[in-house]
This record gives structure tokens, C-alpha cells and sequence, in this order.
């Protein structure tokens, strides 16, 4: 049984969560460009539970920007489509699955334009979505006249023209626009965009006005991961529990953020669904989410990933099923970054609750997440993750945060690489893990003289943008540590490293 619109009836409330009759009929009150995983997994999962309890009370109409393909099978599923939740929340294991029935229609760009300009006269069409990529806000050449324009700020400008010539150009009008591609400022580079362009296909300047004034381009931040369909098996046995075949299933974990700055009540008022989930925030500046995802979350990742492959783990939560490794990374995250991450905009609590989330997340048994995948532009990384981490914590403490220095040392000694064709591999545990890094050759050429590669990299100010031999002591601890990795191996060092620290 396939699902469907017609086959909800016959499909059991008890193992899912399904829409109400009602649900399916609410007006379109978004549209959407894109209809990636996260974009379902995300802001369509919050609409949906907002129209659950009654708050949002308005659907998607979905932009296919790419190409036909994929329009039909959402039609045959009347646009329903299963979200399956599954990981480690508050530290319990939590599955819950979940019909979603947000999505109104899904409309081909390349094929049905004329039907997309339409929608604009839709005067309950009040949001406007995005994730088209972080390639999809570019600059271009595009007509509006063209059907459809190349790139999506094309599409969005011929969008709000058609808008503004079907409502005079009333402030009532206006769109608020959240666009979520990972990028910085997103929603301000896309206004620039937009704006360069109205002024390229001449369309005026009360247009132009209009959409300074009446619009509002909102900046964001987004975060869960969505790693879109489950694995084959994991699928047909969901599909057998549940009783329906479903092509357009989904998992996402537990973890959800979106943030939204915008100090504006009407945002927040065309934005209701906001209130319906604790992982939507509409604030006046979403910088404190940036850099707690930044430091806590990935810069954790990079501070661990050249640890963890030298210890033999091949995914994060298998890592994070070793109570000593996990027991690391917390400490890491409490200790060393917590304590520098603190500002007046970001409280103790905040930045601990956070670090918790971050080893749920870690520790998710269905995602399968792997280390050396996190070693790609290791030294971009780490300069621009985790080098501002060190220089608080000597700021406020002045001596060696002695995990990090960990890090740094494993680091090193992952780039310890052999050259081979035109590839730096590093071999590890018998194990070759090719070295994607800008700068694997410099470190290669550091290596040929071993007993001052620790100087010399630390040193590099190609690599940081400090010299870190200046820290007193970070030296010292980064060679000693890659003494010990190197004679002792990396779970015997961590052992050795935090049963000393317990002695003392």
C-alpha cells in the first residue's frame, strides 16, 4: 500500500503520526525553493508540527529549481511523506516517526514557470524558503522575462515582481524571506543580489524600493542533520511496522535549530509556526548559534577527528561507544571551550546544555559519520575552528589547554604522509587514509626532518595565523604529545593523559 492521500484511512495511528483531514486543506502560506532533505527534515518538519497544534494553519507550495524529474513522485503521493526521527536526545534513545503533509504541490521550474508566477497573486502567500545550495546564491546575468531565470535570485526577483505588479506595490505585500543555505549572512547576500539585479533588468525605482522596504530578508542558521533515505533494509522493515510503501521516506536526528534574526513583530507574526517547537528561534542577532555550532559542534569535531583515527575508530559513534573517548570529548568541550565560549551574549548554562546536545548527537547510533571525512582541509579547519579557542583560553587562564594540545598533536602526526603519485596518504593502524589538505605537502617537507616538525608547524604562520610556539608551554605539551602517540599509541596516551589528571 502505497502512501497516499486516499490511503491515510487505512493506515494505523499507533507507530506514526499522522495529518488530520484538515491538515490536508490549509491554504498555501510558504513557498518553497528546493525540495532537498533539508529543507523536509527542518522548516517543513516545524510547519508541520505547527500545523498540528492549530498555530501556523498554512502549507508549501515546493519550486523544483533542477529538473522534472522527482515532480512525479511527490504527485503520487499527494505530497505526503513519512520524517523517521531517530537518535539520542536529553541522553535517551528516542524513534518517532511522522507523516508529513506540510507540502501542498511541487512545481518544475523548468516546466510549469507560467503556474509559479501565479502563485505571487496569492495574497495568504506570505514566507518564502530557500536551500538551493551554498552555490544557489550566486550572481548572474538572468532576465526576469526568461522562463524560467537561470539561477535561483533570478527566480526569486521575477517571484516578488510579479508579486509587487499583482498588489500595486502595497507594503501588505511584502514576503518575508528565510533563506537557508549554509552560507554567512545568507539572507544578505541574497537582498544584494536581488536588488543588483532589479536594477540590471531596469525595473525601477519604486520596484527597487519595495523591495527594500516591504520585504524582509531574514540571516539564519540551520542545523540537523538529515542524511535523507534510510538504508535499504532499515527501510522495508520501517515500511513492513508501519504497513505502507513509502518512495519519498526520510530520517533525520533529534537534534533541531533553526535560528532567525530578525527584531521585526510582523516577522515573528507571519512566522508563528516559531512557537510551536523549542528548536526555532527568532532573535535580534543569531551570532551566539554561529559560534556555539562553530565551536562547540565542529570545532570539537576538528579537534578530535586525527585522535580518534589513530585510535582505531573508524565513525564517530563508534568513538563515542568508548566510555574513555567519550568521556574525552566532554571533558574537552567543558573544560577548554565552554569556559572561552561564555560571553555576555552566551551564558555558562547555554554553552553547557549545548556541549551536552553535541554528545547526543555524537553518540547517534544511526548515523554513520566518519572520522576521515572531517579531515578534509584539516588546516583550514583547525585555523579557523579552533586557533581563536586557543588564544581565549591563554587569554583567560594563561596556561596550556592540554586537550587541545592533544589535538594539535594528533593532527600532526595524522599529516605525518607519504607522497605517493600525486597523493599524500597517511597510513594509520595498517590503514591508508588519503590527506585532502591545501597544506599536506608543507607538512610532508617538515616530516623529512622529524625532530623539528612540532617546531616548524607550529610555527608556520601559513598554517595559523599566529606563531604558536609563543604560547608558554604549548610547545612542550604538543611534542610531548607526539612522543607518546608515536611510542605509545593514542589509547594508551588518553589513558595515561586522564588518569593523571584524575591523580591530581
Amino acid at each position: 500500500m502505497l502512501l497516499n492521500k486516499e490511503n491515510l484511512k487505512n493506515i494505523s495511528g499507533e507507530k506514526v503520526i499522522k495529518p488530520t483531514a484538515e491538515m490536508l486543506e490549509l491554504p498555501e502560506k510558504v513557498i518553497q525553493f528546493g525540495t532537498g532533505v533539508l529543507l523536509r527534515g527542518l522548516p517543513d518538519y516545524f510547519i508541520d508540527k505547527a500545523n498540528h497544534q492549530g498555530i501556523f494553519n498554512g502549507r508549501i507550495v515546493v519550486v523544483k529549481t533542477t529538473s522534472k524529474a522527482g515532480v512525479d513522485d511527490f504527485a503520487d503521493q499527494d505530497n505526503l511523506y513519512t520524517l523517521s526521527v531517530k537518535g539520542i536526545e536529553d541522553g535517551v534513545e528516542v524513534e518517532e516517526n511522522m507523516i508529513n503533509s506540510s507540502i501542498s504541490r511541487v512545481l518544475s521550474a523548468t516546466s510549469e514557470w507560467a503556474e509559479i508566477l501565479k502563485t505571487a497573486h496569492q495574497p495568504e502567500l506570505k514566507v518564502v524558503i530557500s536551500n538551493t545550495t551554498e552555490v544557489g546564491i550566486v550572481k548572474s546575468e538572468d532576465k526576469i522575462t526568461d522562463s524560467p531565470p537561470q539561477s535561483f535570485p533570478g527566480k526569486l526577483l521575477a517571484f516578488l515582481h510579479e508579486r509587487y505588479k499583482a498588489f500595486n506595490g502595497s507594503e501588505e505585500s511584502g514576503m518575508v524571506i528565510v533563506p537557508t543555505e549554509l552560507i554567512s549572512d545568507n539572507a544578505d547576500k541574497l537582498k544584494e543580489i536581488v536588488l543588483d539585479l532589479a536594477v540590471q533588468n531596469k525595473l525601477g525605482w519604486d520596484f527597487e524600493n519595495w523591495l527594500r522596504t516591504a520585504n524582509h530578508f531574514c540571516k539564519t542558521l540551520v542545523d540537523r542533520i538529515v542524511p535523507g533515505r534510510l538504508p535499504e533494509a532499515s527501510q522495508k522493515a520501517l515500511e513492513a511496522e508501519l504497513g505502507y510503501t513509502d518512495g519519498l521516506m526520510i530520517m533525520a536526528e533529534p537534534f533541531r535549530l533553526w535560528a532567525i534574526e530578525s527584531a521585526s513583530e510582523k516577522v515573528k507574526d507571519v512566522l508563528s509556526f516559531a512557537s510551536a517547537d523549542k528548536g526555532v528561534f527568532i532573535v535580534p542577532s543569531i551570532d551566539k548559534f554561529k559560534e556555539l555550532k562553530l565551536r562547540l559542534l565542529n570545532g570539537t569535531h576538528t579537534i578530535s577527528c586525527g585522535l580518534a583515527i589513530l585510535a582505531g575508530f573508524h565513525t564517530v559513534k563508534e568513538a563515542m561507544a568508548d566510555k574513555e573517548f567519550s568521556n574525552h570529548v566532554l571533558k574537552l568541550m567543558k573544560e577548554e571551550i565552554v569556559p572561552v565560549v561564555e560571553s555576555g551574549d552566551i551564558t555558562k548554562e547555554e554553552a553547557e546544555a549545548f556541549a551536552e546536545s553535541v554528545i547526543d548527537r555524537f553518540s547517534n547510533p544511526s548515523l554513520a559519520h566518519q572520522w576521515h571525512a572531517i579531515t578534509l582541509n584539516y588546516t583550514q579547519k583547525l585555523q579557523m575552528r579552533n586557533m581563536p579557542l586557543i588564544r581565549r583560553y591563554y587569554a583567560l587562564k594563561n596556561e596550556v589547554p592540554q586537550l587541545t594540545a592533544l589535538g594539535v598533536a594528533a593532527y600532526i602526526v595524522f599529516m605525518n604522509v607519504k607522497k605517493e603519485g600525486d597523493q599524500y596518504i597517511s597510513h594509520i593502524n595498517g590503514k591508508a587514509f588519503p590527506a585532502q589538505d591545501e597544506f599536506a605537502d608543507v607538512l610532508y617537507n617538515y616530516w623529512q626532518t622529524p625532530e623539528t616538525v612540532v617546531d616548524s608547524t607550529l610555527g608556520d604562520r601559513r598554517l595559523w595565523d599566529k606563531n604558536l610556539n609563543n604560547y608558554p608551554g604549548f610547545n612542550a605539551a604538543v611534542k610531548s604529545y607526539v612522543e607518546l602517540l608515536q611510542n605509545k599509541g593514542a589509547k594508551e596516551t588518553l589513558s595515561t593523559l586522564h588518569t593523571e589528571e584524575r591523580a591530581n
